[in-house]
């Protein structure tokens, strides 16, 4: 479920799967490995599921930042946490 009331998305556990292994190889080759920071920048969309799980799978710490927040708020959170990268 998104943020509006008509958006929606199906998917199933081995499509889910997929993705997550996807990016988490994504990251792999961006360099990041276990115990990094990663901050999500991102709606309610089925990419942030899939970027916070891929980050989990590779052990690497993740921090979300609703895209509702301005860009000092942003800002603020990845100086805070220390973060390698930001997925937007």
């Amino acid at each position: 479920e998104g943020n509006e009331p008509g958006d929606s998305a199906k998917i199933t556990y081995r499509e889910l799967l997929h993705k997550v292994c996807q990016f988490a190889n994504v990251l792999r080759s961006q360099g990041v490995k276990k115990g990094d920071r990663v901050s999500i920048y991102l709606p309610m969309i089925l990419e942030l599921v899939v970027a916070m799980l891929a980050c989990a799978r590779i052990g690497a710490l993740h921090s979300i930042v609703f895209a509702g927040f301005s860009a000092e708020s942003l800002c603020e959170r990845i100086l805070d946490c220390g973060c390698s990268l930001l997925i937007t």
